[in-house]
């Protein structure tokens, strides 16, 4: 946990922090103010091995998951927002195991609109074919970028629930506004 202003307290992070599993990963990676970015946690999660046998998460992915869990707006990730991302991470990967049927390391279209409906997006067709055009290759969709397109889902799905005061599947947007939204994510 970071102290706004002051950095980590004296002597490291919190003793709560330490007694949990995963402080080991993250304080192999974290400095002295006990945030990592994006090019640390892509260490991390390297170095934990979530990614089993998949392909290490991009840099870019490891952007997307900070701005996801950013809430500070610091462009770092504490001990907190990395436990968050680390469920988050857990799930998306077991997702993503049950339609990779044949252990390729990669799902199809059918499979990743089959997997977005289990993580509770109802989306329609127009919008599939943009998330496929967007992160198939050559119809195939590898776990990085599985994870990618989900914490995009997710940060996007997230800023649209704060705007839609009525929960009635509309919000107002000034462009301003849109344009911080999307491109945060």
């Amino acid at each position: 946990m970071a102290y706004p202003g002051y950095g980590a307290p004296p002597g490291g992070f919190p003793a709560g922090m330490q007694q949990d599993p995963l402080y080991g990963y993250f304080s192999a990676v974290a400095g002295q103010d006990g945030q990592i970015t994006a090019d640390e946690l892509q260490a991390c999660l390297t170095q934990s091995g979530i990614s089993g046998t998949y392909k290490p998460f991009s840099l870019e992915t490891c952007r997307l998951m900070i701005n996801m869990l950013d809430r500070d707006m610091s462009g770092t990730m504490g001990f907190n927002e990395f436990r968050d991302l680390w469920q988050a991470l857990n799930g998306w990967k077991g997702t993503f195991v049950s339609f990779d049927r044949d252990q390729s390391g990669t799902i199809e279209g059918q499979e990743l609109q089959q997997a977005i409906r289990t993580l509770g997006y109802n989306l329609s067709p127009q919008a599939m074919n943009c998330i496929m055009m967007r992160y198939s290759n050559h119809g195939k969709i590898p776990f990085d970028d599985f994870v990618s397109c989900s914490v995009k889902l997710r940060a996007l799905t997230d800023q649209f629930r704060r705007r839609d005061t009525n929960q009635s599947g509309g919000a107002l947007f000034q462009y301003d506004d849109f344009i911080q939204v999307t491109m945060s994510v």
